[in-house]
């Protein structure tokens, strides 16, 4: 590396270069024509990546937690039943944004590194009449990935509205929004997406906008409500000028750009070459006898990695000793188990080249700390199944 280090943590990820380029124009007017076409290319785009010819995209100045915000702020009455299915510190959260707008919210809560049954969910949305519910795809905090596509058929079933929290997957995890039936997939533009953070990205269903426009009440916070909001994605998808609040427009150049070379990849390629590094760089970590902090295969993401520190690895030793080595990872996120754990990215444009950057650094590291291993194992590991 010269000059820079490699950031692998689990977003904001490394950008194409393209991508910065094109975010680094002169900025236009958010009313140009040139600005217009731009943002309605970006709205016919999410739809493509989503997997939602039927859906109602938004793009939204802010963070993932806004677009969580939205969907609960537009969809929640007071007194409003919501279901939380949580697999760590995001569905959590989702829990206290939904409380805040009034609802009473039940959170089912998996064992760190598992998912919740699906019979504790049935059972739950037997027992209670719900309307919405939430799904974490991937938790940031855990790295456990969750099946949405059971979950959202339950929804359709006792006629809940389903919520996936994809900040962590869209375009790095398969969704399907439509065929699985799920109402909102919400991210944020740092993960997968591949653009700087500072984008809130939602795909609606007809449905969820249906009974946001039966609401009894108004929505409460202003600037999350689709009231201000659908009529300026339905004028630039039309390719017409509107204004409720200036959109970042140099991150949303920058975000044309990314997606159509998402488009270029293909989706269903994007998402297996996702697949295949994360499970490659797995069996390499386990190989220098590391555990990840996914129970099973089965739930773990590829997007990021959670892995356990071997005994007497200390977090802030380790962290430290990979940024000498020019490699930016993060610690734990998880409230139970923080200090136990580290977090390491591996989405968007991250190549097999970074993540042999990344495990020579750490073999390095775990070296020089006294972990003791076969020294190149991992390379080998990985080199051979990348190979394969």
């Amino acid at each position: 590396m010269k000059n820079r280090k490699l950031l692998m943590i689990p977003g904001p990820i490394e950008f194409e270069p393209e991508v910065l380029r094109a975010m680094g124009v002169q900025t236009p007017s958010h009313v140009a024509p040139n600005f217009i076409e731009v943002f309605g290319n970006c709205l016919d785009m999410m739809k493509k990546i989503w997997l939602s010819p039927s859906g109602q995209p938004f793009i939204v100045s802010g963070s993932g937690t806004l677009a969580m915000d939205m969907a609960a702020a537009n969809l929640v009455e007071l007194g409003d039943n919501a279901l939380v299915i949580s697999s760590g510190y995001f569905g959590d959260r989702f829990k206290d944004i939904l409380d805040r707008y009034g609802a009473n919210t039940t959170i089912l809560s998996a064992n760190i590194g598992e998912e919740v049954a699906l019979d504790i969910i049935e059972q739950e949305l037997k027992n209670r009449k719900y309307k919405l519910l939430t799904i974490t795809h991937v938790d940031t905090s855990t790295g456990v990935l969750i099946d949405p596509e059971p979950i959202a058929a339950l929804a359709k079933k006792y006629n809940v509205i389903s919520v996936l929290d994809g900040v962590c997957s869209v375009a790095g995890e398969e969704i399907q929004q439509d065929k699985w039936g799920i109402d909102i997939v919400l991210t944020a533009s740092q993960k997968a997406i591949g653009v700087p953070p500072g984008l809130a990205l939602l795909v609606v269903s007809q449905k969820a906008i249906g009974i946001w426009k039966n609401r009894k009440t108004p929505v409460s916070n202003y600037y999350a409500d689709w009231q201000n909001w659908l009529p300026i994605m339905k004028a630039y998808q039309e390719r017409r000028p509107s204004y409720f609040g200036t959109p970042p427009v140099n991150l949303i150049i920058a975000l044309e750009k990314s997606l159509s070379l998402i488009l270029e990849e293909g989706i269903h390629n994007r998402i297996n070459r996702h697949k295949k590094l994360a499970s490659v760089f797995r069996e390499a970590i386990q190989a220098i006898g590391l555990t990840i902090l996914p129970k099973t295969e089965t739930v773990a993401a590829n997007t990021l990695t959670a892995i356990y520190y071997p005994e007497k690895i200390k977090s802030i030793d380790l962290l430290r000793e990979m940024n000498n080595n020019d490699i930016i990872i993060a610690g734990g996120l998880h409230p139970q188990i923080k200090a136990s754990y580290f977090r390491i990215g591996h989405m968007g444009s991250i190549s097999e080249n970074d993540m042999i950057s990344t495990l020579s650094a750490l073999e390095r590291v775990f070296y020089k700390l006294n972990y003791k291993f076969e020294l190149g194992k991992s390379l080998k590991v990985f080199e051979r199944a990348c190979i394969e």
